[in-house]
Parts: structure tokens; C-alpha cells; sequence
């Protein structure tokens, strides 16, 4: 029997959004701004974003004028995310490995959604899926983390407490992977989850960007757009056609 892909059953949790509730919006809502005058996107485009959790950047992009459609594959995500919905705005269940069917403006990846998966080709069919989705102007924005700054700083072990819920985090590089533990008592019971994205560095990224058709037009460092410095930059942001 097939086991659940780690994100599946993590991301589904409540206790995802409890421990990543934090997240600074105004970090998301900098980084739009910048990329959507950065594309110079016209306000008639459409962009989807994949995967969208509980819609913060879709929503986001929706209030800016664009019309948006978000896909994840967490349907508890979807759920919460429709409430938001209007005629701009839509929200599906999407699975990012399988090719995207409308044709888009913009297709965005954002957050570290990628490089999930052990095989290289299911990551490779998450690229060839979103590039199926562009129109032939259309542009692809992925938003990866810095792995050469997370090496050079990591933090190995750290404890949250959050919501009355005690977080201990560990995290480690291996096997080509950056893993991140999380284990914590909740509901009475112990839970353990493991997150885990591969180590891709740009040069891998080019990699399957040429592998997948897309040309990388521009990198960028961090959500103010800066040059992107392999020692410094807190984000690797790829733009692709």
C-alpha cells in the first residue's frame, strides 16, 4: 500500500496552521506588489497560484485587480479558502503534478512549495504541469528558499509554544534534503511530522528549468527584489518562460 506523501497528511492538520500562524502577511502582500510591477502584468490577467493554502497571496493579488484562480491539494485548505471567493476569485483542489488545464498570464509558486518529492521527475512534472499552464506570454514566478544560507545557518533544534500546543523542532541536511521534525502532544495524543524539501541549489534549479522547457529570465534574492547573493539572500525567486 502507498503511504501518504508527507505533505498530504501535514498540511491537511490543524496543527500546520496553528504552529505557522505567525507568518508576516506584510512580507506577502511586499512581495506581490514588487513582482506584479516588476511583470508589468496588465489588471485584465490571470494568474493562479499553486499551491495556495488557505489563500493569502491569491487573495491578496485578487485585491490588487487581478483575476485569480488557487489550487492546493489540501482540500481543508480549499474549503476555508472559498468563503473569500467572488468572481475574480476562485479556489480548487489541485494536485501541482498534474499539467494545469486553463491557460494563465502568470502562473505563481510561492513559499517553498516545490522540490517536495525523492524522484527528480515528480518535481520535474510539477514544472512541465505549470508550463503547460502559461499562455505563450505567460510567465512563471518560483519562490524557493536560499539553501546555501539555511546550510550556512542552521538552526538544529528549537522549541515553539503556540496556542497552549509546545512545538519541538529539529532539523537536519540529508540525503539531499532539508528536514525539519516537529513532534508535540496535542489533543491527547503525541503527533510527529516531518517536513522535507530537497536541497536544490541554482545550479540544480537551471537544471530543471532547461530540462522542462523554461527559460530563467531573471533571480532575484528577497521580496524587495535585490540581486541574489548565494551567501546572503534570504529567498533564491526564479522568473521563467
Amino acid at each position: 500500500m502507498k503511504t501518504k506523501d508527507w505533505f498530504t497528511s501535514w498540511f491537511d492538520t490543524p496543527y500546520y496552521h496553528i504552529l505557522y500562524k505567525h507568518r508576516d502577511d506584510n512580507d506577502a502582500k511586499l512581495f506581490m506588489q514588487n513582482i506584479t510591477n516588476y511583470l508589468e502584468l496588465p489588471k485584465d490577467s490571470h494568474i493562479a497560484d499553486l499551491p495556495c493554502g488557505k489563500g493569502r497571496h491569491s487573495i491578496y493579488l485578487n485585491s490588487l485587480g487581478y483575476k485569480v484562480t488557487g489550487g492546493d491539494l489540501s482540500k481543508n485548505s480549499i474549503d476555508y479558502a472559498k468563503q473569500f471567493e467572488n468572481e475574480n476569485l476562485h479556489f480548487e483542489v489541485w494536485d501541482m503534478r498534474k499539467s494545469l488545464e486553463n491557460k494563465y498570464d502568470a502562473v505563481f509558486n510561492l513559499f517553498t512549495s516545490f522540490g517536495y518529492f525523492d524522484d527528480d521527475l515528480e518535481d520535474l512534472k510539477v514544472l512541465e504541469g505549470m508550463k503547460a499552464g502559461l499562455k505563450s506570454s505567460g510567465v512563471l514566478v518560483l519562490d524557493f528558499l536560499n539553501v546555501q544560507k539555511i546550510k550556512n545557518n542552521l538552526v538544529t533544534s528549537e522549541v515553539k509554544e503556540i496556542d497552549g500546543i509546545t512545538f519541538n523542532i529539529e532539523r537536519e541536511i540529508k540525503d539531499g534534503f532539508i528536514l525539519k521534525h516537529i513532534s508535540f502532544f496535542a489533543d491527547e495524543n503525541q503527533h510527529s511530522y516531518t517536513e522535507k524539501v530537497k536541497f536544490l541549489d541554482l545550479d540544480k534549479m537551471k537544471s530543471y528549468f532547461h530540462n522542462a522547457g523554461l527559460t530563467i529570465i531573471n533571480t532575484f534574492g528577497d521580496y524587495n527584489l535585490n540581486e541574489f547573493d548565494e551567501e546572503n539572500s534570504s529567498r533564491l525567486i526564479l522568473i521563467a518562460k
